[in-house]
């Protein structure tokens, strides 16, 4: 089969993680994998680790902290001719430890403008790439967590997330502003919000989109990638612990070539063509294993709050 005639996906953070076993699982089904990523030797190096056969890739460049960068990226896959059917949204950034905001070039947040910011603008600008392709089945994947959601175990974890009414993206997100409710500094409760952000993005983009392009928005939480290099800011005793504590104690442990697989087959298996939806297996993978439709937390599905978030981000990232 000619390479180009092969199904394409775009996945940001391809170069490790879910985001990599994903690659890998895209590339054993017979698809073509743009690997979107800041590092490419990175990217080149871990695809030939875990046996991605060489015309199975393309590697190209983006910085989801960096907006020009997400545009540039846009450009480039345009210019390279290739028609899209799917779009995954993996990367994300998660620096728990640090105590000042670090900011993007246009001076936001860095975390939510890499996990939210940059995957909007991402997603919006490569919806008429989606549109153009000549395939029906066309499908736009954001990537969720279960920490998004205070209603399960494994959202109960303090800092919650909170959205709040918005003020800080009311206000500009501009220094000294640096949490999306305008409150103080909060690492851990940055990447919070940003998930729901994601899965009010994959919600918002179902709700305007889906009936006049046919296009599947859906969000998954794929279980707990534990040993995710999600965690190489963490504390390492925290890297050491976590993955046993979800294997022996919770049992909500996912191996990233699992977690890989799953993404892989919500974005081409018939059974998860259903718009709008949220994907788990569970935080308790002991069950059977079978995915089923979750219901999202109370902000992460509020209607009102995602519209706002929405019209305000496009003011974020230029697009209003």
């Amino acid at each position: 089969m000619a390479q180009d005639r092969k199904s394409t996906v775009v996945i940001t953070g391809a170069s490790s993680g879910v985001g990599l076993y994903a690659a890998k699982a895209f590339a054993r089904r017979g698809w073509h994998v743009v690997m979107a990523c800041r590092d490419l030797a990175k990217a080149e190096k871990a695809a030939q680790e875990v046996g991605m056969p060489k015309d199975g890739y393309t590697i190209m460049h983006i910085d989801l902290g960096s907006l020009d960068s997400v545009r540039q990226f846009v450009n480039n896959f345009r210019a390279s001719g290739k028609s899209l059917n799917a779009l995954v949204g993996n990367a994300a950034i998660y620096m728990p430890l640090i105590k000042e905001p670090l900011r993007s070039l246009e001076g936001y947040e860095l975390t939510m403008t890499t996990n939210h910011l940059g995957h909007f603008l991402l997603c919006n600008l490569m919806l008429e790439d989606l549109k153009n392709s000549s395939v029906a089945d066309k499908r736009l994947v954001i990537l969720g967590t279960v920490t998004h959601n205070p209603d399960e175990l494994g959202g109960k974890i303090p800092p919650r997330p909170d959205l709040g009414d918005l003020e800080g993206f009311v206000a500009g997100f501009k220094p000294p502003i640096s949490m999306i409710d305008d409150k103080k500094f909060e690492p851990v409760k940055a990447y919070k919000d940003s998930k729901v952000c994601n899965v009010l993005t994959m919600r918002e983009l179902h709700r305007r989109y889906h009936e006049s392009t046919g296009i599947t928005f859906t969000s998954l939480y794929p279980g707990c990638v534990a040993e995710t290099p999600l965690f190489r800011n963490h504390y390492p005793l925290f890297q050491k612990l976590f993955p046993l504590f979800q294997k022996y104690i919770t049992g909500g442990y996912v191996s990233q070539d699992l977690a890989g697989e799953r993404v892989a087959a919500v974005v081409i298996d018939p059974e998860y063509k259903q718009s709008g939806a949220y994907w788990s297996w569970g935080n308790r993978q002991k069950k059977d294993g079978k995915s089923f439709v979750q219901r999202v937390s109370p902000q992460a599905r509020d209607d009102a709050k995602a519209e706002r978030l929405w019209d305000l981000s496009e003011k974020l990232v230029g697009l209003a």
